[in-house]
């Protein structure tokens, strides 16, 4: 392999849960619930799949269920799929749906898997080109960044920037195109057998994990070092030109 690519949300990082995202959205908003209420609220958005990353909805409204398929093609489309979804839970104030969505986008609600930092360097420091391919709506290089994993990744291809969403194989393609990478010698590492599948179609390999709390999966990710070739003169060498090209272009 000369290059890896690697799903967000569910691989390398884990969205807060429930609770907290409420807790974190109230006290921003210096409102309070009582503790039951509180839980009783949280289950309830969970149930309604109102967190981005969380849980999957038990049921689409009829009337999101457009929005919902389409959620991860632009930025206006999974802001208005998800807060379809949190409308189902009534809360005491309405603007906290929008500043619940606003509170998942930020570096504190995502946690990294305790391996994640280091399958990354270890990707870097052998010369294999790194990317993320996400189904998103919103620019996560600020999580990256934030934990410190920005510098170890190449390439972001985020689905809200070309409308286009996993499993379509033409996302792969582009991250490919991106670490100059001929699909057959690429991994994709994701939880989402279907989503993340997509990349087979290219050629890739494909490796899963499950998509599990943190502190449940502490070195899922380490397998994928198995099986990768050491770095040979190739890849070092396409390493130093993509390098070469990122310092020209920024």
């Amino acid at each position: 392999m000369t290059a890896v690519l690697f799903d967000f949300s569910g691989t390398l990082f884990r969205v807060e849960s429930c609770e907290s995202w409420l807790r974190a959205a109230l006290d921003a908003a210096e409102l309070t619930l009582g503790e039951q209420e509180l839980a009783r609220a949280a289950r309830a958005l969970e149930e309604a799949g109102a967190l981005p990353g969380g849980a999957s909805p038990l049921r689409v409204p009829d009337e999101a269920a457009g929005l919902w398929e389409n959620r991860d093609r632009s930025a206006e489309e999974h802001r208005a799929a998800y807060i379809a979804l949190s409308r189902q839970v009534p809360l005491p104030d309405p603007a906290l749906h929008d500043a619940l969505y606003d509170r998942h986008m930020t570096p504190a609600a995502w946690a990294p898997y305790p391996d994640a930092a280091e399958v990354l360097r270890t990707l870097h420091e052998r010369g294999i080109g790194v990317g993320v391919v996400s189904n998103i709506g919103w620019d996560l290089r600020p999580v990256f960044r934030t934990h410190g994993l920005d510098a170890y990744v190449d390439a972001y291809v985020l689905s809200y920037e070309h409308s286009i969403q996993k499993p379509d194989p033409r996302l792969f393609a582009l991250a490919c195109a991106a670490l100059d990478a001929d699909p057959k010698d690429v991994l994709m590492v994701g939880d989402n057998r279907q989503a993340d599948g997509g990349a087979a179609a290219l050629g890739c390999g494909v490796h899963f994990v499950d998509h599990l709390p943190v502190a449940r999966r502490p070195d899922a990710l380490l397998p994928v070092l198995g099986l990768l070739r050491p770095t040979d003169r190739t890849t070092r060498t396409a390493r130093t030109a993509r390098t070469a090209r990122t310092a020209r272009t920024d």
